[in-house]
């Protein structure tokens, strides 16, 4: 979650609705033949949509950067991605979206038809008429990957979408006889984007080119687009907000392109595709990946996309709930982080410098904060192809920048968040093997960005930890910070530097200068040295505090690279135990503005943000794994459903998505860069992981039901298995992992000499 209550307008309530299936039918069998199996029929996009999850609804590809899809009147924080589920009000298909944040940004190149005379302006939630706006409804609407259909009920107009990499595939359906328009308004943006400089031009008889140069959570971004039509565009009209302009071309703040027929075809198609270059790329766009009007051959293409993609994780199970949440869950991981280059992989730079093929693709939209916990790791098994251009894309940023990325957007810096987060994601890779980019350049970029003086880093060079009196937030970034230094240590120490890895080793503990050994809380401490007071570890969530997104309960936790030193001072296995256990029943006033930050609630424990996800599998490391599979399964089974407010908190371009794909499998990655995965409790019966090199590692659950959620014992290949956790590299060499599973807690992992570590 990013910048939640306490960052953003918050609407006071969201409207909570019923649960929608997926269209279509649902197998309600275990599938087994390879030909057969087509898991995006399994997805349901509106998983999310309700609620606080804020997922984008509509047609992409995976890791586009086209996202085309319908945005809503934005009313409040639950329409950061332009849609929400209970809304009943479409102004109209941008190109462009977020899935998940809290922040509302993008909404480029909104297009719309409609009927009746000409309307410059989207209307109001309760005239929409009185603009182009239409009201529509989830019994007329239509969410699969890579396609999008709804029927603008106001119009009788239905509207189809599908995408490529690059490109928007719009066709509209227009009811015979009547006056019609498509307008393109470059005015509209979601959130918090507003346009600086907009552009449109006819081409010619079809097509329309221009930009879009808007301010927003992105601070400056430029986009290009070319707009191909199927039907000629004898009619053009532009205008600059309501006044209409003289010609078919137009300059400045507001632009709006409304194309006109006196009759509407019965069927207009346009392709869109943009470019953060030129025109002149946007329209080349078009030709490589959309060349032809066949549209359900590009809706055919895009689904074999997904499917391609969301096979690399196939699952045998007669749990069609958990199975259509689970391939929900893999899609949400794959529509960010986003392509931000053209066909022939032109780019333009955080410094605006336009870049051509520099041999890697280049991608955006790198939500740091919260991917680097488990969705980046997830990468590494499932995206392996795109791992080096997603590391290539944060090192080129930083040598426009000046630092590596932490949350970069369209070609800007947001800055959002704490931690400088690309270095796990980065160690994470080189510690994994590949090998597709600069480990020396890498590092150096790595101690660049922790070696900086703003943002509390100068006290944590001079005294070890951050002054609250001096920095807001100053806990949560210390304990980010070494997070980052562990990783920064563990790739020093794999590159021989050794005067580096004693430096970063050290730093990866400054989190024990915040332990309050009197209370077992992190604490906030003052220029002097001394804990701040009065401390409440309950209420201590508000603007500029001194824990971003949380409080002590939860962040006393956030020690994924060390648990064994936070068991220590905790006062040992036992002590930390009970001290775990009571995160789970705590009850305490977090204060009014945390209803939104901390959320999917089980005590404490605040599923519903990032800095939590790691929690439920710590038991393992005192010797009680089966704590950790009766906690994850809880989180499971309470807060991803089959409905769209199937998600706890944010989605956050694929980060509580990832945690449920991870721990539905049965592991899950506590310190994002050490290459182990914690074992907690598989949710199916059989699920393989398809990797490089043609081989598979297969996860079978034996005896696995809603009531034997303990594991009883593990083979690997044959061969008893008594670790409570298996290697990155293990799994890299394919097998069979089964796990017996049972109803009653077993001393499987209690061992010391079978417990995960957190040694370098």
């Amino acid at each position: 979650m990013q910048l939640g209550l306490k960052h953003y307008p918050v609407l006071a309530a969201s409207l909570l609705l019923a649960g929608m299936q997926v269209k279509g039918q649902e197998k309600k069998t275990a599938f087994t033949a390879a030909k057969d199996f087509k898991p995006a029929e399994y997805v349901d996009p509106y998983i999310g949509s309700g609620g606080h999850g804020h997922v984008f609804v509509g047609a992409s590809v995976p890791f586009g950067a086209v996202q085309v899809g319908p945005t809503n009147i934005v009313k409040g924080w639950d329409w950061c991605s332009g849609y929400h589920y209970s809304d009943s009000v479409v102004i109209g298909f941008p190109q462009t979206h977020l899935s998940g944040t809290g922040i509302g940004d993008l909404g480029d190149v909104l297009i719309m038809p409609y009927t009746g005379k000409i309307r410059t302006n989207h209307g109001s939630q309760e005239n929409p008429t009185s603009g182009y706006g239409s009201h529509y409804t989830h019994a007329h609407e239509t969410a699969k990957p890579g396609y999008y259909s709804v029927q603008l009920e106001d119009y009788n107009i239905k509207v189809e979408l599908t995408a490529s990499e690059r490109v928007g595939f719009h066709k509209y359906t227009f009811p015979q006889g009547e006056e019609g328009h498509i307008i393109v308004d470059l005015k509209e943006g979601i959130g918090w984007d507003a346009p600086v400089e907009t552009f449109i031009q006819k081409k010619d008889d079809y097509t329309l080119v221009g930009y879009r140069l808007s301010k927003g959570w992105a601070e400056d971004q430029r986009l290009w687009f070319a707009i191909r039509s199927s039907v000629p565009l004898k009619d053009f009209q532009v205008f600059n907000g309501d006044e209409k302009l003289a010609g078919t071309e137009g300059k400045g703040k507001n632009i709006k392109g409304v194309i006109s027929f006196e009759k509407a075809p019965a069927q207009a198609m346009l392709k869109v595709g943009i470019s953060p270059v030129s025109s002149e790329n946007a329209l080349a766009n078009i030709n490589s990946e959309i060349p032809s009007w066949d549209f359900a051959g590009t809706v055919k293409t895009a689904t074999a996309k997904w499917n391609k993609e969301l096979s690399k994780i196939r699952l045998e199970t007669a749990d069609v709930t958990n199975r259509s949440i689970f391939y929900t869950a893999l899609y949400h991981t794959m529509i960010g982080p986003a392509l931000f280059n053209d066909h022939n992989r032109a780019y333009r730079g955080t410094d605006k410098k336009v870049y051509s093929n520099p041999g890697f693709d280049n991608y955006t939209v790198f939500s740091l904060w919260d991917i680097y916990r488990s969705c980046a790791p997830l990468y590494t098994l499932t995206q392996p192809e795109r791992v080096n251009s997603f590391v290539n894309s944060m090192l080129t940023i930083y040598k426009q920048q000046g630092k590596l990325p932490i949350w970069p957007l369209m070609g800007s810096e947001t800055n959002c968040m704490v931690g400088y987060h690309a270095v796990p994601v980065i160690a994470d890779a080189y510690l994994k093997g590949f090998k597709g980019f600069d480990i020396n350049a890498a590092f150096e970029a790595m101690k660049a960005s922790s070696m900086r003086d703003d943002l509390g880093m100068k006290d944590i060079k001079a005294k070890g930890y951050i002054p609250a009196d001096k920095e807001y937030e100053s806990v949560s970034k210390a304990m980010e910070y070494a997070i980052d230094d562990w990783c920064i240590a563990a790739v020093a120490k794999k590159l021989g530097r050794t005067a580096d890895f004693e430096y970063y080793s050290k730093r990866a503990g400054y989190y024990k200068n915040y332990f309050d050994s009197s209370i077992r809380f992190v604490r906030p401490r003052m220029d002097d040295g001394s804990f701040k007071t009065p401390y409440d570890p309950f209420n201590s969530i508000h603007e500029k505090g001194d824990f971003t997104e949380g409080n002590g309960w939860q962040y006393t936790w956030l020690v994924p690279q060390d648990v064994e030193g936070l068991i220590s001072l905790m006062g040992g296995d036992d002590a930390f135990t009970k001290k775990l256990d009571s995160l789970f029943i705590a009850k305490g006033d977090m204060g009014a503005q945390a209803s939104n930050d901390i959320s999917g609630l089980i005590g404490m424990y605040a599923h519903g943000n990032e800095p939590s996800h790691h929690v439920t599998y710590m038991y393992a490391y005192s010797g009680n794994q089966w704590k950790t599979a009766e906690k994850v399964r809880k989180v499971m089974k309470d807060f991803y459903t089959k409905s769209p407010e199937g998600l706890a908190g944010n989605e956050d371009v694929g980060a509580m998505s990832s945690w449920y794909v991870f721990s539905s499998l049965g592991f899950y990655p506590v310190n994002p860069a050490k290459g182990i995965y914690v074992f907690g409790s598989p949710l199916f019966e059989k699920a393989s992981l398809k990797l490089q090199g043609g081989k598979t590692f297969t996860v079978e659950a034996i005896n696995n039901s809603a009531e034997n959620i303990y594991i009883q014992q593990v083979t690997l290949n044959g061969k008893p298995y008594n670790n409570s956790f298996i290697r990155h590299a293990d799994l890299l060499k394919g097998g069979v992992l089964k796990i017996t599973m049972g109803n009653k807690p077993s001393d499987f992992g209690k061992l010391a000499a079978n417990r995960p570590d957190s040694k370098y």
